[in-house]
């Protein structure tokens, strides 16, 4: 290999990532996936729920009950935690540029 291959090969090597620093890694980005999806989750879940008891109880059996609800309830909590929810996002993107960056690329 010769050329950008080789320099990029002996980059790679170069780095001495720990074990422990991978793991924190790996939590670290699924803990940031939980806080992004998780109140969508939690309010698609809840409302899929609440109008499978309406449909349950009156016996109403249309698809588009089911979808209209819980595109409203997304949306909503879209708008109110979308800040928040960017807020975290570009907080884990600059501490992963960060840590790219101490490695001297």
């Amino acid at each position: 290999m010769t050329g950008p291959a080789l320099r990029i090969v002996e980059a790679v090597e170069e780095i001495e990532m720990d074990t422990d620093y991978i793991l924190y890694l790996g939590r670290h980005t699924l803990d940031t996936a939980l806080l992004l999806a998780g109140p969508i989750l939690l309010v698609c879940m809840i409302s899929g729920l609440l109008v499978s008891l309406f449909q349950t109880v009156t016996s109403i059996r249309d698809m588009t009950l089911t979808i209209v609800p819980k595109l409203l309830a997304v949306a909503i909590t879209a708008l109110m935690f979308g800040n928040r929810m960017v807020q975290i996002l570009v907080g884990f993107t600059r501490e992963i540029f960060n840590q790219i960056q101490s490695y001297g690329y």
